[in-house]
């Protein structure tokens, strides 16, 4: 399916906290001149204004007005230490980037490490090299998120990004809005809950992001995201970038159904057929990639 032609054919173009009492110090530019000085704050069109924080050698990267609606610091927002003893986490899942919600009063919070993953993960846990602030991990992802919020796809709302960097290597996190009550499609075809209206939903979904030319590299059953009103929503877009349509968007396709097979193998469920030519004509594709 990742090479079958047909979906080729068929994809429309696109087109660390501060010490007690010590605030972060924050400088304003815009454009290259923000490019050129990493404590700033930086101009991310379509998406608005965002703050660079530099807080004791972390780079914490937010939405100007973010601060104030958080209700705490800066420098407390990545440190899982303070949120515990504060006792406002609302749940924590572990392994490849370790996740935490937390409880901002006004909203939630979730606050996700960034780990290595495959062979490499056994030599270097959460370490990579350092090549620059903007191309950071967390940064990349923070500012893609801010475009595809901007622009109303169906993406977490980025809170802030972070990268503490140690000579040559650096560490990152990143904070997004939570989405309440939604849950991944793995859990819904789990249950056997996943109808015609679910599987158009997604096929839509993923169709908005080929469009606007959104290659998701992990797009799986884990990433999509149902909501209790109907919602479908991408997540982790950790790596994700912007391209011309071409025949990645086929490979997309094929990576999700490899995803959903492996779903069905890792739970005594059968994959669905039916349910995947309803998502490839919500999708726009004529005919199937399935007997």
């Amino acid at each position: 399916m990742g090479s079958d032609p047909n979906y080729l054919r068929r994809s429309r173009a696109l087109g660390g906290g501060a010490e007690k009492g010590v605030r972060p110090h924050f400088r304003e530019g815009r454009g290259r001149e923000a490019e050129r000085d990493p404590v700033t704050v930086a101009h991310a069109a379509p998406a608005g204004e965002a703050r660079i924080a530099h807080v004791r050698g972390d780079f914490i990267l937010c939405a100007a007005d973010a601060e104030r609606i958080a209700g705490v610091g800066v420098e407390r927002w990545f440190d899982r230490d303070y949120w515990r003893e504060a006792g406002r986490p609302l749940g924590e899942k572990t392994g490849r980037g370790a996740v935490v919600v937390l409880d901002h009063g006004a909203e939630q919070w979730v606050l996700r490490h960034y780990k290595r993953g495959g062979l490499v993960s056994r030599f270097v846990e959460d370490h990579y090299v350092w090549t620059g602030l903007e191309r950071t991990r967390s940064f990349r992802e923070w500012r893609m998120l801010a475009r595809l919020h901007a622009l109303g796809l169906p993406v977490p709302r980025p809170i802030a990004a972070r990268a503490a960097r140690s000579g040559l290597l650096y560490q990152a996190d990143i904070a997004t809005a939570y989405l309440p009550g939604a849950r991944p499609l793995s859990a819904i075809l789990n249950e056997g809950a996943a109808d015609e209206n679910v599987w158009g939903a997604v096929g839509r979904m993923i169709r908005a992001f080929h469009d606007r030319g959104i290659d998701h590299p992990d797009l799986t059953a884990h990433n999509i995201l149902l909501g209790p009103a109907g919602e479908v929503f991408l997540v982790d877009f950790d790596n994700a970038r912007r391209r011309p349509p071409g025949r990645w968007c086929g490979a997309g396709l094929a990576r999700l159904q490899r995803s959903l097979r492996k779903v069905a193998l890792e739970t005594g469920g059968a994959f669905d057929p039916d349910g995947w030519r309803v998502l490839e004509r919500a999708y726009g594709f004529e005919g199937s990639s399935v007997g």
